[in-house]
């Protein structure tokens, strides 16, 4: 019998399955993002952990240069695919997959830089500000001292309201869609400039509950039937160069529930709330969008 919280942890996104994580493999944009940020940021001699660490390879990036990687993953299958994989790579013998629950499992000593990927758009359903928030409380309890570095370090979050065809061979069919970033897509007619909605810092206290109001001035008009959520992550910060090593999330489409008509210079006005973690009809159930009257004496968005 599953507990309420393995119940949880299967439907948001813990327990995805093998081959989903063979994609990420061939995934070229993820790969050269995280291999070049992680030798950036490991140190030689440095101690990694990883939580969450799927097939091990983001471990065995850190292995290149740490005297020690802790790679830690729930799912048995992924264990056994990963001890597989690693054996098969040179470093791989100083990666230890470790088989345990990362919101419970710490190192048995300080670590340098902490990995911890359990990413989806607009940081839903998969837990990665949990992660991150429930091991700084233990670690702080445990060790005391200063953080580790974590891996990614920050994320920021914008949103873009569109005109998106859902017409599928002549069946109507509003539905969320995933885009991939450097692609064109024809079916989407951007109506106004995103709008970061949210920066989180993960060396810093961050809280679950994600929430925006703002405004947008139409670009041209139409009808505005859907919002795109697009996440950036900042995988590290490369302090000499000035500059960072970011990995961005395909983007993320979802269907307003009453669409708006809006003629160029109209101001729309977006509202939304949930729970970093949430599932995406959480977000959608809460999406509100509507043309407002602007009054210089009163504004219109918070």
């Amino acid at each position: 019998m599953l507990t309420e919280r393995e119940i949880e942890s299967c439907y948001l996104g813990q327990f995805i399955p093998l081959h989903y994580h063979h994609n990420m493999l061939m995934d070229a944009r993820r790969m050269d993002g995280f291999k070049a940020a992680i030798d950036a940021a490991v140190f030689p001699g440095a101690k990694v952990l990883e939580l969450g660490g799927g097939t091990g390879v983001l471990s065995w990036f850190a292995s290149a240069k740490a005297k020690k990687v802790w790679c830690v993953e729930f799912n048995p299958e992924l264990v056994a695919e990963a001890r597989r994989l690693l054996a098969k790579n040179k470093g791989g013998e100083k990666v230890e997959v470790i088989h345990a629950d990362a919101f419970e499992y710490l190192p048995p000593e300080p670590v340098d830089v902490v990995i911890c990927e359990m990413i989806h758009v607009g940081m839903l359903r998969e837990k990665q500000v949990q992660m991150i928030e429930a091991f700084k409380r233990r670690y702080r309890a445990r060790f005391g001292g200063r953080l580790p570095v974590f891996l990614p370090e920050a994320a920021i979050m914008a949103v873009q309201p569109l005109q998106q065809a859902y017409d599928f061979h002549g069946y109507q069919a509003p539905i969320v869609q995933f885009q991939e970033p450097s692609q064109i897509q024809p079916g989407s007619i951007e109506m106004a400039q995103p709008a970061v909605y949210s920066v989180l810092d993960f060396s810093q206290d961050t809280a679950e509950t994600i929430q925006w109001d703002g405004c947008f001035t139409m670009t041209q008009s139409g009808r505005v039937n859907a919002l795109r959520f697009i996440t950036k992550n900042i995988l590290t910060v490369l302090m000499k160069q000035g500059t960072t090593i970011d990995w961005l999330n395909h983007y993320m489409v979802l269907p307003l529930g009453e669409p708006v008509d809006v003629k160029a210079g109209d101001t729309l006005r977006v509202s939304f709330h949930y729970r970093a973690g949430g599932s995406l009809p959480s977000l959608q159930q809460a999406m509100r969008a509507e043309c407002v009257v602007v009054d210089e004496r009163i504004p219109a968005c918070a």
